[in-house]
This record gives C-alpha cells, structure tokens and sequence, in this order.
C-alpha cells in the first residue's frame, strides 16, 4: 500500500473513532438521565426497573385507599355538620304592656332540617319564667307562641340578620328576628 492510501485509511478510522466518541458521550447523557428517572421512581441502582414499577404500583393503591377513606370521612363530617344545631333566630319583645326594653325573648335553635327546640324567656317586674319547646321537621307538638312561631320561621329560612344587642356566641349563625 502506498502513502495516500494508508493516510486516507488513518484518517477515515480517525473520523470512526471520533463517531464512536461522540456516540459514546451521547450513550453517557441518555444513561445518566435514564438513571436520574430510575432514582426518582424510587430506584436505588440495583432494583430492576419491574420492582420500582411494582412498589409504585402498591404506593398508589395505598393512596387510592386512603383517599377512598377521607372522602367517607368527609362525608361523616357532612353528615354532622347537617345535624348540628347551627340555625339560631332571637325575636325580642315586651310581654307586658307595663314592661319596657324587649326583655323577653324566644331563641329558636334548629338544625338544617328543622330539628331543635325554641326557648324563651318571660320578663315581667318581679321574676322571669323560661320555658323549653322541642322542634322536629320545623314543627312542635306543644303550641307556639307568636313569636315562638316567628322565632323558628327565623331560623329556618337561612336569612343572617345579626343585632348587637341580641347576638349570640356565633353572631354571623344568629338571626335577630325582631
């Protein structure tokens, strides 16, 4: 063989070597990112790829499972929420003609579907007299009184009306119905 052939050769192989080079670098960086993905999957470098699959796979039921129980908690919850006593009505008023300043008052106390009670309270001169009512479905079995009546139609119909001088440990839930 001859001088230009050997170079041609040389250099052909020069150009082989450095594609191999550059593949090899490319093969490097795919692997370095393929390893980086294994490692978030949970991978430690010596599990095979089917085992990270299989324990996110578990992960995944295992949050399935507890999100299958938070959304029955939630709804417990919602559950709760409906039956607590959380409608409250004041009306205020004068029982006797020779009272003044509405010191008598009915407070109904209801739930979202009308079960509660309604008490009042009557303020005359020299003593006070309260009485409790039980409500179901927005209904009592012991006759209501005017503003008894007003009072529980207050709390039922979900209007907010605070006042000041009637409000309750909740005020933004109290309704003065006066």
């Amino acid at each position: 063989m001859d001088d230009s052939t050997l170079t041609t050769l040389a250099l052909a192989a020069a150009v082989v070597a450095v594609l191999a080079l550059v593949t090899a670098l490319v093969a490097l960086l795919r692997l370095r990112g393929v390893r980086r993905d294994f490692t978030t999957l949970g991978g430690d470098g010596t599990t095979d790829i089917a085992r990270v699959a299989a324990n996110q796979n578990r992960r995944i039921e295992g949050l399935a499972t507890e999100v299958t129980r938070l959304r029955e908690q939630v709804a417990t919850a919602e559950d709760d929420v409906r039956q607590s006593l959380r409608n409250v009505a004041v009306v205020r008023y004068d029982a006797f003609g020779d009272m003044g300043g509405r010191l008598s008052f009915s407070a109904a106390i209801v739930d979202d579907v009308g079960d509660g009670l309604v008490i009042s309270s009557i303020h005359a001169r020299g003593e006070s007299r309260t009485y409790a009512k039980g409500v179901v479905g927005g209904r009592s079995s012991i006759t209501l009184t005017p503003e008894e009546q007003q009072a529980l139609a207050s709390a039922t119909q979900g209007e907010t009306r605070t006042s000041a001088p009637t409000a309750l440990p909740h005020p933004d839930r109290t309704k003065d119905a006066s």
